[in-house]
């Protein structure tokens, strides 16, 4: 982020359902690509604030008629009604007291840690370590779905360690960092969303990561095989369609995690078919109304 002066920033903040708090920050932070703040959750709401640099005064109607329109595609994909958008704007000198206080390291999972880069951390035992910014990344990982796969993930490596893994849909490449740390050697993160790859490719190179971590925006029909581990964090209808890819992709015995499930009949259809394409349900973790499963080809 560069600093001036003169430049004026735009803070939009809204309500996001909890349920979909991960998917929101992401966008927020895809068009901002500046800080994403996400308060904490009360009576299943969180409030989200973004902040947007303006390259002049007048441009605020623009980026925000731009992110209404963005919000409201989003949040219909939930079936959730549009956010009511609050805006005020402020100068480049006020910029270090409105965020950054609240984004403060925090253990994403047990021996995990998340911080910025402003921020000091001394790990205690084998604690790890994933520098993020949310100017420099969107979404932190903050969300159910999101633990309940680094969770699964932590336990594959307990007990197979596998050596090469596939994430599918990288987005902040949170998953796939996490897979590094836990000592995979050879981890192919993809996503359709070039600007996701940017920012995965950052997050990377960053944390130190890049001799074990390829990032592209490589189709998965693309993707070469055999993999010890994939791993998805994405929507239910998404995960059904690239089942039989994933298949595919694993040799016997490797395994699969998924998450991005509602518990309920998201989670049962999904073992179902997943049992079609030779992928047999070994473990399944919830987290309010999300599960996250892990399957081994069979």
């Amino acid at each position: 982020m560069s600093k001036n002066e003169n430049s004026k920033w735009l803070k939009i903040r809204f309500q996001s359902p909890e349920s979909i708090l991960d998917p929101v920050s992401d966008l927020i932070g895809i068009l901002s690509g500046s800080g994403v703040e996400v308060e904490p959750v009360r009576d299943g709401q969180s409030f989200v604030t973004g902040f947007f640099q303006l390259e002049q005064v007048h441009d605020g109607e623009q980026v925000t008629s731009h992110l209404e329109q963005e919000l409201i595609q989003l949040f219909s994909l939930y079936n959730e009604p549009p956010p009511q958008l609050s805006c005020s704007s402020f100068r480049d000198e006020d910029w270090s007291t409105s965020w950054q206080q609240f984004f403060k390291p925090f253990p994403i999972i047990e021996g995990l840690i998340i911080k910025p880069s402003w921020e000091k951390y001394e790990p205690s035992g084998s604690e790890q370590i994933i520098e993020m910014d949310p100017g420099m990344a969107f979404g932190t990982g903050k969300h159910a779905s999101t633990r309940l796969a680094l969770g699964l993930i932590r336990d594959c490596f307990q007990q197979k360690k596998p050596q090469s893994v596939l994430d599918v849909g990288t987005g902040t490449g949170i998953l796939a960092m996490a897979a590094a740390l836990f000592g995979a050697e050879k981890i192919i993160a993809i996503d359709n969303d070039p600007e996701a790859v940017r920012v995965c490719l950052e997050n990377v190179r960053h944390n130190g990561l890049k001799p074990k971590i390829s990032v592209s925006a490589t189709d998965l029909a693309d993707i070469q095989g055999p993999y010890d581990l994939i791993c998805a964090n994405i929507v239910n209808n998404v995960l059904v369609e690239m089942l039989p890819t994933f298949s595919k992709l694993l040799a016997k015995g490797s395994q699969l995690i998924l998450a991005g499930i509602l518990q309920g009949e998201q989670e049962k259809n999904l073992i179902d078919l997943a049992r079609d394409k030779r992928l047999m349900n070994k473990k399944i973790v919830y987290n309010e109304e999300w599960a996250g499963m892990l399957l081994e080809k069979i």
